[in-house]
């Protein structure tokens, strides 16, 4: 798939932008890998997990069973509870931005600094749900000025396939909420 099919969502979420230093350069797909915090892998991991459990859990629906799944989805809250406050020590304040949309191709958010067209940053997005943080690199392909900020767009050029899956199921799940809002507005009305 073209990266350029994936859509974006309007929504804020934290992220962590730090442009590359003069004497560095965009790894290589190994070294990516490589270089990706342990943190970030689990949190990868957990999530991935999380979504398997779930399908393998979609079958059980019968009353007996039904304590054995209320007893499950309280672990997994607690595990998901423990792993977002644990994610969220890596989240820096002084390189931190919230995001105007993301996807799993490009995001953009908005800045007091403008960035460099083509220079290459390093990113951590911190998802809510499902809860995870994703470690990965962009290349700056726009920059505007926009009131007394700058509106920034990330489009990403290193990010695990995995990861990507991750940003296409938080993107999905925005958008639900968003879908639910609106039919109980309307329900409302």
């Amino acid at each position: 798939m073209n990266q350029d099919e994936y859509f974006s969502v309007n929504t804020g979420l934290t992220i962590n932008v730090e442009p590359l230093g003069g004497d560095e350069h965009l790894p290589d797909e190994l070294d990516f890998i490589k270089e990706i915090p342990p943190l970030f892998r689990v949190a990868s991991e957990c999530s991935g997990l999380e979504e398997s459990a779930d399908r393998s859990l979609a079958g059980f629906g019968k009353d007996e069973s039904k304590a054995l799944l209320a007893y499950l989805a309280a672990q997994n809250s607690k595990i998901n509870l423990l792993l977002s406050f644990v994610l969220s020590q890596q989240d820096d304040p002084a390189i931190r931005y919230t995001t105007e949309t993301f996807g799993a191709s490009k995001l953009t958010y908005l800045s007091g600094t403008p960035f460099i067209v083509g220079n290459s940053v390093r990113v951590k997005l911190f998802l809510d749900h499902p809860p995870a943080a994703i470690y990965c690199y962009a290349e700056v392909s726009n920059c505007e000025a926009k009131d007394d900020k700058f509106e920034v767009t990330l489009r990403y050029n290193r990010l695990q396939e995995e990861d990507r899956d991750l940003l296409i199921r938080a993107a999905l799940n925005i958008q639900q909420k968003l879908l639910r809002q609106r039919a109980q507005q309307r329900t409302d009305a």
